[in-house]
């Protein structure tokens, strides 16, 4: 298993006209959570396309328990429960200032090559990264 954590103060344009985060921003917050987690493995998602590989999202499963407001800095903890294969999935937790959990979701990437546009496995430089740093069991 493997997890990563980043924070992000929430910004007007992230949120309504009653200072709601709109619902519609969260997919950019699991983006932050999967992309400083995969840099700090020390391979960032350019380095994907670098080497001719595209991830593109397949799934989202998303479940809302509250509201985030404007000027909230929250955090964004990703973990990734399994060596991925074909496809990536991410589990993403968001916190609001207080630490409260307000928002959880699974995320699936599928690995596609750049070139023939179709699912490959996982590149080994990313599966090399992944299996040099956490425990898989």
């Amino acid at each position: 298993m493997l997890t990563g954590e980043t924070t992000y103060r929430t910004i007007y344009a992230d949120t309504d006209q009653m200072g709601v985060v709109y619902y519609g921003n969260y997919g950019k917050f699991y983006e932050m959570g999967r992309s400083e987690m995969v840099r700090e493995l020390g391979f960032a998602y350019k380095q994907l396309e670098d080497l001719g590989y595209f991830m593109p999202v397949s799934e989202v499963k998303a479940k809302y328990h509250k509201s985030l407001f404007y000027d909230e800095v929250i955090r964004i903890k990703t973990t990734l429960k399994e060596l991925p294969k074909v496809r990536m999935v991410f589990h993403h937790e968001i916190y609001n200032s207080q630490d409260e959990l307000v928002h959880t979701a699974e995320v699936t990437l599928v690995f596609l090559s750049a070139e023939s546009n179709r699912p490959v496995r996982v590149p080994a430089e990313l599966l090399k990264s992944l299996t040099n740093v956490a425990v898989w069991r």
